[in-house]
């Protein structure tokens, strides 16, 4: 006997209540589980950061993570500071040639290297290759059991694992942004020197003369910012692995992904602070 057409009907706004319900679980499941994520977060670096003013302190991991991190990076951070120099001269360069105004090259290229390009850009480089190098070490020791070992031992893994590299990141970080942005300023000289025709100790006279003490401190408190950030969530995510090899896999690629979003989205942040504490405190 067929079904009649109120039946039908019943049934039709049945499903599709059962369907309304579904998706309101899973959207409430994947938000809770994003707020919960917050909170292992922030308790991890929380924990991370007040491990330094207690014992033991790991000073040999330290000194290697800062070798890892800091030589480990300098390449590619020296070979994209040049030529990043050298393209803004070349960009600010032909538009200040319509005014004749060329000279004012190099207090522009100084001011953004400091202020904006060197930090973020020496930020997002060393999100690619150290948050996920983080993330997939740490990533591995935990699938291979031995966090867990670790943690049989006795031995913090916050301790032992996260506080050095947290520590090296926000030591070598600022380092890596202050020749970022002395090698920015040489490939800008170069560029000007050959396309502009200006001369070298113009520009770096300019260069200098441009900057004032907040600009520094806008640089470096933006470096030590994102060496935090990329740091904490590489190793986040790398002790929340989960799915054996394929997890770590996508634990290494969120991390980059995360990281980098993060200093982007606190770049905004801290450029506004940063601006409003010139002209009040420094």
């Amino acid at each position: 006997m067929s079904d009649a057409p109120f039946q039908v009907a019943g049934r039709r706004s049945k499903e599709k209540e059962e369907e309304g319900i579904s998706v309101v679980e899973v959207l409430s499941d994947a938000a809770k589980r994003s707020v919960a994520a917050v909170q292992d977060y922030a308790q991890l670096s929380f924990r991370a950061v007040t491990n330094l003013a207690t014992g033991p302190h790991y000073f040999q991991d330290t000194l290697e993570q800062m070798d890892d991190v800091g030589v480990g990076s300098l390449p590619i951070i020296l070979l994209s500071g040049f030529f990043i120099g050298g393209v803004m001269v070349l960009q600010t360069g032909a538009q200040f040639v319509r005014f004749g105004q060329t000279s004012l090259t190099g207090d522009v290229v100084s001011l953004a290297l400091v202020r904006e390009l060197g930090p973020a850009i020496t930020g997002l480089l060393a999100a690619g290759r150290c948050s996920s190098g983080m993330a997939s070490e740490l990533g591995s020791m935990l699938v291979t059991e031995q966090v867990d070992a670790m943690r049989a031992m006795g031995t913090d893994p916050s301790r032992k694992l996260v506080t050095p590299r947290l520590l090296a990141t926000l030591l070598m970080v600022p380092l890596l942004t202050a020749l970022m942005v002395f090698v920015g300023l040489l490939g800008g000289c170069v560029a000007s020197v050959f396309s502009l025709r200006l001369g070298a100790v113009e520009f770096w006279r300019r260069a200098i003369d441009a900057l004032e003490f907040a600009d520094l401190m806008q640089g470096l408190s933006k470096s030590v910012a994102f060496g935090f950030i990329l740091a904490t969530v590489g190793c986040y995510k790398g002790l929340t692995v989960r799915g054996g090899t394929q997890g770590v896999g996508r634990a290494t690629t969120q991390s980059v992904v995360i990281s980098s979003v993060l200093i982007i989205v606190a770049d905004t942040f801290l450029t506004k602070i940063s601006l409003y504490l010139a002209n009040k405190v420094f």
